[in-house]
């Protein structure tokens, strides 16, 4: 399975953007996909992910309330809507996949750019 991100760009402190990850090939209701970010200097970190069964969904503590994942099974695509955005959460958003709901994500997405100006 490949996997694009699209979706980044700039935007104002307080604004919203949504992400998307196509994925092509078969996507299976054992896979889990995730959205990761890392910005400049950092450590990449998982922001958010969900079961392609949509049986469960998964938010890190900053993200709460402001970040919403979900997939759309008909066009094979996951999303982030991220609302109320921070300039803290300027960082390159990165989509990726694995097999079950642990372990390591074995495939990635090109990453998106997002930049929220102050």
């Amino acid at each position: 399975v490949q996997l694009q991100a699209s979706g980044g760009g700039l935007v104002q402190a307080g604004g919203s953007l949504r992400l998307s990850c196509a994925a092509s090939g078969r996507m299976l209701n054992a896979y889990t996909l995730g959205w990761f970010r890392q910005a400049p200097g950092k450590e990449r970190e998982r922001v958010a992910a969900v079961s392609w069964s949509g049986a469960w969904t998964y938010y890190a503590d900053f993200v709460q309330g402001r970040f919403t994942i979900s997939r759309d099974k008909a066009k094979n695509t996951m999303y982030l809507q991220m609302n109320s955005l921070k300039p803290e959460d300027t960082a390159v958003y990165y989509c990726a996949l694995r097999v079950g709901g642990t372990g390591p994500y074995g495939s990635w997405g090109q990453g998106t750019q997002v930049t929220v100006s102050s």
